[in-house]
Formats: C-alpha cells, structure tokens, sequence
C-alpha cells in the first residue's frame, strides 16, 4: 500500500475546508432568503393593514381606532426598519461565506495543480528508469550475447 505523501494530506485538508465553506454557504444562503421572506412579508401586511387604515377612515372612526391603527402600522414600521437591518447583516455573511468559500476552492484547485504536476514527474522518473533499464539490459545482451546449440 502507497503511503501517503504531504500532498495528499493536504488535498484531503482542502477538499474538507472546501466541503465545510460550501455547506455554511449553503445555511447562510437559506438565511437570507428566509430573511428575504420575512421581510416581504411585514412589507405586504404593513401595506394590507394601511389599505385598511384609510378605508376605515374614509368611512370614519373613532380618536381612540385612529390611534390604535397608527401605533401598529408604527410598530411595523420598526419592524420593517429592524428586519432590513437583519437582511442588510445577512447578506454581509452571504458574502464573507461566498468569499470563504472561493478561497478555499482555490486552494484546493492549487493543490491539484501541484499534485498532477508530482504525479507528471514521477511518470517521467519512472519512464527515465525503465529506458535506462532498457538501454542496460541491450547492452549486456549485446556484450554476452547467447550461444546457439
């Protein structure tokens, strides 16, 4: 059995840390878009329940129901405000993951390229051996050669 060289341990490093950046990459592109989601969803209600405010006024309401519509649609303003700040921090991680994440594919493309580039000099040591081996066994044949009977 071959042991295994420096080289090797590190490709198995870099397809680890590579395999690792592509799976947190993966959790944070799905925190995103639930973020996304989110706030998509408190814009449309914040829209729904104001389309609601001024029907309900055009029909006329009471001090304390204006008051009340105005307190909540405030309150989904903040968490409108609040969800945008989420996204905004989540799709700075998307990124620092994605840049993670390239990183460690060209690493691990580096050592790849190194790899195929030992595996190309041996084949040529290798070559060079079994031509020099060759080359011997010529010569020795034509220095002994074989008698017939």
């Amino acid at each position: 059995m071959a042991k295994q060289s420096a080289l090797d341990t590190l490709l198995e490093l870099a397809q680890t840390r590579t395999d690792d950046a592509a799976k947190r990459l993966g959790v944070l592109n799905a925190q995103g878009i639930d973020m996304e989601a989110k706030l998509a969803l408190l814009v449309q209600y914040w829209q729904e329940y104001s389309s609601r405010f001024q029907a309900s006024m055009q029909q006329g309401i009471t001090a304390s129901d204006w008051r009340n519509y105005q307190e909540f649609l405030d309150k989904l303003d903040a968490a409108i405000v609040q969800q945008r700040g989420l996204l905004a921090a989540t799709r700075q991680r998307v990124e620092a993951g994605r840049v993670d994440w390239q990183t460690a594919r060209r690493t691990l493309k580096s050592y790849h390229t190194l790899a195929q580039r030992q595996m190309r000099v041996e084949l040529m040591h290798l070559a060079r051996h079994e031509q020099k081996e060759t080359d011997e066994r010529a010569v020795n044949a034509a220095a002994h050669p074989k008698e017939s009977y």
